[in-house]
């Protein structure tokens, strides 16, 4: 049997109408008649062999199949509207909203997205920055940077670059350090991923000392307060490079730490779009690896 063909105009009649549960609203926004907006209403209703509102004294009132078809209708026409918003200039734009962990943001991303829209400028990137812990899905994001194992359920992972940590310091902290052991009398400052002081130490066969102070959950945090003096931290060599050559921080021992790496990730379950692709070549190509 085939389907009613349904008239565009009769099924966005309804769609207004049943937000508003008022004809003569409705037929405002539609910038139509009280008469012509009830007319697409019973057409749509005799096309489908259901009744979809219930009149009473104060309006209308969606019935049992009304409240089905509303919410339906709201989200296409929702959608729809969405899509023909980006080609308001002449292009077809597309909006991407990128989760990025706070010193990835700050350190690399920041500085080098005016490169970005200059080579894709019908996408706009919605940066909303995190402490790691993000949720794609519950959060409504499309792409997310963040660091780890590359590991995570249902997600996409693509390489970025290492995330190799080093002991960094002031200046003025720097000439107090003549081996690894004057680490030991030194404030340490914590990261919330607990081991990583405990595990630097193992490689030159020492036990870390018993850790006190505030816990910080983003590197840059750690690099700030580093370079206040207020003791020594570790932070990616990758992203903070530009503080040791600048001269805000020191790099005292060569030892590094291998803790994670820095990944674009996505959730398997939604297919990679057009402007998505474009971001993650880019970034390949900015870091050299492959995309």
């Amino acid at each position: 049997m085939d389907r009613p063909q349904l008239p565009l105009n009769a099924l966005r009649a309804f769609e207004v109408a049943s937000r508003h549960l008022n004809l003569t609203r409705a037929a405002v926004e539609l910038c139509v008649t009280q008469a012509a907006l009830s007319h697409q209403i019973r057409g749509l209703e005799e096309r489908l062999g259901v009744t979809l509102f219930r009149r009473v004294p104060r309006g209308l009132v969606l019935t049992e199949e009304g409240i089905m078809l509303a919410p339906v209708l709201t989200r296409i026409f929702d959608e729809m509207s969405g899509t023909l918003d980006r080609f308001s200039t002449g292009h077809y734009h597309e909006t991407i909203n990128l989760g990025v962990v706070n010193s990835f943001a700050a350190e690399w991303l920041i500085p080098r997205i005016p490169d970005f829209q200059r080579l894709h400028p019908s996408i706009d990137l919605r940066v909303h920055t995190n402490n790691n812990r993000v949720d794609l899905a519950g959060e409504g994001l499309d792409l997310a940077i963040r660091f780890g194992d590359g590991s995570w359920h249902g997600v996409a992972a693509t390489r970025l670059m290492r995330g190799a940590m080093m002991v960094v310091c002031s200046p003025g902290l720097a000439d107090r350090l003549r081996n690894v052991e004057d680490l030991l009398s030194m404030p340490l400052l914590r990261s919330y991923r607990a081991n990583e002081w405990e595990r630097w130490f193992a490689i030159h066969g020492l036990p870390a000392p018993q850790l006190r102070g505030p816990v910080f959950d983003t590197s840059l945090a750690i690099a700030e307060m580093a370079a206040r003096s207020h003791g020594a931290g570790l932070v990616p060599v990758a992203l903070f490079s530009s503080w040791i050559e600048s001269g805000r921080l020191v790099r005292p021992f060569e030892a590094l730490l291998t803790a994670g790496d820095y990944w674009l990730t996505r959730l398997h379950a939604n297919p990679e779009s057009t402007g998505q692709g474009a971001f993650r070549e880019w970034l390949a190509s900015s870091f050299g690896t492959e995309a």
